[in-house]
């Protein structure tokens, strides 16, 4: 047995177990990161995240390929330990272990490239915690029926990529929300090669306020079931009910989820559309674990 030394950290409620692996010698298996994710027998938490030099893990080549500048590679598992390509919270308290730990120093105004099996992903610090540019997004994966426990009838959901997949289905109340049983997997026909986070949404009663759109969620996520928040998820969310609302809908928007707020933001770049996921970040605890 080796013993681990971990802090566990949260953004919104969406918690995760954190480790620095500079030198990229301590790779944990399925079973291992979903008995430390485990509610009553582990830590506990939605997913584990690695901090590893970006030279000493294979997709770090890419990374390093992308931006030389990109050192630190968040190496991120589901609480099933399958691997995830991206978590828009989990970079944020990536960066905050990082900082809190003497691996970056990060000061206002400036950018921390972090690599993920995405590419990377710029991180700064601002008035609500860290703000990360997410890239480029795309619709992906059509319109799928969605069923869900609790919920009545199947419902359209729009398929949209940003660096991992999402399913977006719009509620038309917060009784329909509230209600939904999301303990059980939603269906999803046709079902998404490697499957995707699905995420429920129903607008705000304005929409827009002073220029801002507001919507709530809740997630079901890939490999780590009902979270109290999910970063992506929450940038698709608002990106889909952007598409819906159509032409003059607002580029800034306000996503409230069971476990707090984050702001998402979409903007031009020279290469695209980008959209940005800005909240905070919560150092909780630090441990040791037998593993």
């Amino acid at each position: 047995m080796a013993t681990l030394h971990f802090t566990k950290g949260h953004g919104t409620g969406n918690d995760f177990v954190l480790f620095a692996d500079p030198e990229g010698v301590t790779g944990l298996s399925a079973a291992q990161v979903a008995a430390i994710c485990d509610r009553h027998f582990g830590v506990g938490a939605d997913g584990v995240l690695r901090a590893v030099r970006s030279k000493n893990i294979p997709e770090g080549a890419a990374v390093l390929a992308e931006d030389e500048s990109a050192a630190w590679f968040m190496d991120y598992r589901n609480a099933d330990g399958s691997v995830a390509e991206m978590c828009g919270n989990g970079i944020r308290v990536f960066t905050k272990f990082l900082i809190e730990n003497g691996l970056v120093d990060l000061r206002p105004g400036d950018t921390l490239p972090v690599g993920t099996r995405s590419g990377v992903r710029d991180v700064q610090i601002n008035a609500t915690g860290y703000q990360a540019d997410m890239g480029r997004w795309k619709l992906d994966g059509g319109e799928p029926l969605v069923r869900a426990r609790e919920l009545a009838v199947a419902r359209p959901g729009l398929g949209i990529n940003v660096g991992n997949p999402h399913v977006v289905v719009a509620l038309a109340t917060n009784d329909e929300l509230d209600g939904a049983d999301l303990s059980y997997v939603p269906v999803v026909e046709p079902a998404p090669v490697g499957g995707a986070n699905i995420e429920f949404v129903v607008a705000a009663d304005p929409l827009v306020k002073d220029g801002v759109g507001h919507i709530r969620m809740r997630v079901h996520e890939r490999g780590s079931g009902e979270t109290l928040s999910c970063g992506t998820g929450a940038v698709a969310a608002a990106l889909a009910t952007r598409y819906w609302a159509g032409q003059g809908a607002p580029n800034q928007w306000r996503v409230d989820v069971p476990g707090g707020t984050v702001g998402v933001r979409m903007f031009p770049t020279e290469d695209g559309e980008h959209v940005s996921l800005s909240g905070p970040a919560e150092l909780v605890f630090e441990g040791d674990l037998e593993v």
